[in-house]
């Protein structure tokens, strides 16, 4: 059997409370009620609803603040925020969409109208989760977090990692693996003119890297979260590159920036025969230059 969306009705006014209750049950919706920000607050703590209705103006903790706090907080963020508002002006509404709203209604409120806009965000909101199950089942180990480092989301597979860094991290905790907060932090705090940056770390005899990639989301950060395996890497360079295993091996440290010498002394061979390996590794990648060699390498272990 189907479950029925859960929408959050947060109103202090009985009346408005009542339509819209009946309302949202005629369209065979379970309804969650909430007169006050404060109460809206503490029974999120409790439950999730799918969408929620916010008046915008209310006693205490207004609409808009509550919406705030819903938004700060990692385990709340992703819900959509519809608000209800009496007021016409302009900048009122831009305020409350400027807190994370998806959109709003304006009261008296048209039955109709309501119900083909929650109908939209929630489709939204099950395309939005469809897209992140599809990155874990393409096997991308994945995280969202805040600026600030919280947990805002992650794929199984980022999941099942940071089970193997702590087996006590449960994902509905909004926090990171406490291994790899500062890590995280070091990278957030790097140069944001950088398109991508990575900060590598040991946790648990285990190498962890970390580096962000490119997100369309305001106040999210996307982490690309991998273990490192030195020998996966280099049957992924043989494979992708057409290379032998020692050429794989040269490439493989000349990705991680290390010159000739220091690969001669890690590959236990000469700085000539180095550079003869990364000859051949040019020519099969038809590159020209180490940044080139280095950029395709990082495509092959990431596919």
């Amino acid at each position: 059997m189907q479950l029925k969306d859960c929408i959050l009705v947060v109103d202090d006014n009985p009346e408005s409370l009542r339509f819209l209750v009946d309302t949202l049950d005629a369209g065979d919706m379970t309804v969650l009620i909430a007169r006050s920000g404060e109460a809206t607050l503490e029974l999120l703590g409790e439950v999730q609803p799918d969408l929620i209705l916010m008046d915008a103006i209310m006693p205490g903790i207004s609409g808009i603040e509550t919406t705030q706090a819903i938004k700060r907080n990692p385990a709340t963020a992703h819900i959509p925020v519809i608000f209800m508002t009496g007021l016409n002006d302009p900048e009122h509404v831009v305020a409350a969409l400027g807190t994370g709203g998806v959109d709003y209604v304006r009261k008296p409120i048209v039955i109709e109208e309501l119900l083909a806009r929650i109908r939209v965000h929630l489709a939204n909101a099950r395309a939005t989760y469809r897209s992140r199950l599809a990155l874990g089942l393409a096997g991308r180990s994945l995280a969202a977090v805040s600026e600030d480092a919280a947990l805002i989301w992650c794929t199984p597979q980022a999941e099942s990692l940071f089970v193997a860094i702590d087996p006590a991290w449960l994902p509905d905790r909004g926090t990171l693996p406490e291994a790899l907060i500062g890590a995280v932090q070091a990278l957030l705090a790097a140069d944001p003119a950088q398109p991508s940056t990575s900060v590598r770390t040991t946790v648990r005899g285990m190498d962890i890297d970390l580096a962000t990639v490119e997100s369309d989301r305001t106040g999210e950060v996307l982490l690309r979260i991998t273990e490192v395996r030195e020998g996966g890497k280099i049957d992924a360079l043989q494979k992708q590159g057409g290379l032998t295993r020692r050429e794989a091996e040269v490439l493989l440290w000349v990705s991680y920036g290390k010159t000739n010498k220091t690969i001669s002394e890690v590959l236990g061979i000469s700085p000539r025969t180095v550079n003869k390996h990364l000859e051949q590794v040019f020519r099969k990648l038809g590159v020209e230059t180490r940044a080139a060699a280095t950029a395709i390498a990082v495509r092959h272990m990431t596919d």
